[in-house]
């Protein structure tokens, strides 16, 4: 169906959400009609994060917010949904929209798969009853479903529609740029030629993908990366687990900006443990690249002074790669947590591939690696 018919149908005028790829003519349309806007349209930093400010704006206003999410941010709701939103606590209404990824039948990613199984069985856990919206389902059929839901709303309780590979037709284009130089590729590529022989652990998204592809090309193996190809802005307390278990062993964490603002007080966590052998390395291009590229709010956010302030001693920002080679060459011999921001341009090779080994396969190489 058209976006903007399911946008009518709904009809709330407030959204809030973190974006997603089979959300994306959503995202577009929404950015498009309010761009980043508060009394209308909000780019949380996670899915818990979005449903509380939904419900801030219920107790305001009394009207219905819409929060939408990829389905991996299902868990990150469970805590806001049981405790704050159920009609047996606030009783506060809210339209959920997820995006189905790893449907069962349906090809998707490795990290798509299990969580694509339990979507449906989550929402109604959590008392969210919901309705699937795919290619084939017509506009009566989702007002029908809507009117029920207003009942439903009307008594306190959270809704959901489920949308389909597909669903969602007749999005308006949206430019997303900025004005940095450095490539996220070719930044890796800087960030490998000093590794060495180091273990990485990188951020699920494209960062992993490029992260893949240079290896193969350059012939090395892929034991020493951990892909982190699920779990959005975890990869840098993988990397604090592997380093405070591997004090002699230098670790590199390649993150993203989007990934870091959905969990930052990891960063509280990682500065409070200072591992001396620790490199957190945030790649930012202040946008959700890989699921659309629409913005994140790391653009206009000091995470050199937040790195500071939760105990990384050593923390930089550069928009160059001459000093990118001098600040990742300092870390390598620093014998210090260190944080490096790289400011980024958004885009990436269209014909950029996926990793071609599992993810269990993944896993095993970079433990044997690590521990040989």
């Amino acid at each position: 169906m058209k976006v903007e018919r399911l946008v009518e149908i709904i009809g709330s005028d407030f959204y809030t959400g973190v974006p997603d790829s089979q959300l994306k003519s959503l995202c577009n349309f929404l950015m498009d009609r309010y761009g980043i806007d508060p009394k209308h349209h909000l780019i949380a930093a996670n899915e818990g994060n979005c449903t509380a400010i939904a419900a801030g704006y219920h107790l305001a206003t009394g009207r219905v917010p819409v929060v939408y999410m990829q389905n991996s941010g299902e868990g990150n709701i469970i805590n806001p949904v049981a405790s704050l939103m159920n009609d047996k606590v606030y009783a506060i209404p809210c339209v959920f929209i997820i995006g189905w990824r790893g449907e069962p039948g349906v090809h998707d990613e490795p990290q798509h798969i299990y969580q694509g199984e339990v979507t449906l069985k989550l929402l109604e856990d959590m008392g969210i009853e919901s309705f699937i919206i795919g290619p084939d389902t017509t506009d009566d059929e989702v007002s029908g479903a809507m009117e029920h839901f207003k009942d439903v709303l009307a008594s306190g309780r959270d809704v959901a529609f489920v949308i389909r590979k597909g669903a969602l037709t007749d999005a308006p284009k949206v430019a997303y740029t900025n004005e940095n130089l450095m490539g996220r590729e070719e930044i890796i590529r800087h960030i490998t030629s000093v590794t060495g022989t180091d273990p990485i652990i990188s951020t699920t998204g494209k960062a992993s993908r490029e992260l893949f592809e240079i290896r193969e090309a350059n012939g090395q193996p892929h034991g020493f990366d951990f892909l982190t190809v699920g779990s959005m802005g975890h990869s840098s307390s993988i990397a604090l687990g592997v380093a405070v278990s591997k004090p002699g062993t230098k670790v590199w964490c390649i993150d993203g900006d989007g990934a870091v603002l959905m969990h930052m007080g990891s960063m509280a966590v990682n500065g409070s443990v200072a591992p001396s052998n620790l490199v957190h390395i945030v790649i930012n291009n202040g946008a959700h690249e890989t699921v659309g590229g629409m913005p994140t709010v790391a653009s206009s956010v000091d995470l050199v002074a937040i790195a500071k302030a939760c105990g990384y001693k050593n923390s930089v920002r550069v928009d160059s790669f001459d000093d990118l080679d001098r600040a990742l060459k300092d870390a390598k011999e620093r014998d210090e947590l260190s944080f490096i921001e790289v400011l980024c341009s958004i885009g990436s090779r269209s014909d950029l591939g996926r990793p071609t080994t599992t993810a269990l396969e993944n896993k095993e190489n970079f433990m044997k690696q690590l521990n040989s």
